[in-house]
């Protein structure tokens, strides 16, 4: 049974008990990262995942909260002895720049690194990105600073998740999430390129979405009022608020 497990909900600021946002898919044949910050690898052992079974990444925007754990990463896996390939997704602006902050490093000094393939995702609604016996992956533009891919993830039972990332309320969300079983959406707050809670359950209401996850939200000391009782008052579904290490089966 693949699954979906948050390995950090905070914002762009973290706290003690939440890392920035980012997730990982786990299936049985392809464990998919979504994001990278901090120390992937302690948070993978800590969610009980091993690194070694790590197929795929994708960057969903180039944010230092979203993609700034990336170097290490392939550092760890390289200083472990890594040898299978990885596949890192992400749209032409966010692997560009992967790409020369990598090369910063002189990675490609790196004595026997292990294969690093790039893939390319168009700018494009529903570009697919992954189609494999686990899950099949879709992504879609959505309106953040900078270019910024929201996700789609649907399960061989027909169970779907959709991920808004970092975006102001769009069409484009609620494409993404159109009848999803799970929305996981971002609630950092009503300001240039974020929702706040009652936007996002606006759009799940749009979307028709079976339930709704909060993410992305001021944590810790910086909370700040009732998230899921501000998204309840737009969505009439379930809400909650996504927290790490919370594990989503499908």
């Amino acid at each position: 049974m693949a699954k979906v497990i948050i390995l950090g909900s905070s914002n762009s600021v973290p706290t003690l008990t939440n890392e920035n946002t980012h997730m990982v898919v786990v299936g049985e044949e392809r464990v998919l990262l979504i994001d990278s910050v901090g120390s992937t690898v302690v948070r993978l052992e800590q969610a009980g995942v091993d690194v070694n079974r790590l197929t795929d990444v994708i960057i969903t925007h180039f944010h230092p909260d979203h993609a700034s754990g990336l170097p290490l990463l392939l550092l760890d896996l390289w200083l472990t002895g890594r040898k299978n390939p990885l596949t890192i997704y992400g749209l032409d602006y966010t692997l560009d720049r992967v790409k020369g902050v990598m090369d910063f490093y002189n990675w490609t000094d790196w004595e026997n690194f292990f294969p690093v393939v790039f893939k390319s995702l168009a700018e494009r609604e529903m570009e697919l990105v992954l189609d494999c016996p686990d899950f099949v992956v879709r992504s879609s533009p959505v309106h953040h600073m900078i270019p910024t891919v929201g996700l789609r993830v649907e399960f061989p039972n027909q169970k779907t998740l959709a991920y808004s990332c970092d975006t102001i309320p769009c069409e484009e969300v609620v494409r993404l999430g159109a009848g999803a079983d799970v929305l996981i959406h971002e609630a950092t707050g009503e300001m240039p390129g974020h929702s706040s809670a009652a936007q996002a359950g606006e759009i799940a209401t749009q979307a028709e979405a079976g339930k709704l996850y909060l993410i992305h939200y001021h944590s810790g000391k910086f909370q700040e009022g009732d998230l899921v009782a501000e998204a309840s008052q737009t969505f009439q579904g379930e809400v909650e608020l996504a927290t790490d290490f919370m594990q989503l089966e499908f």
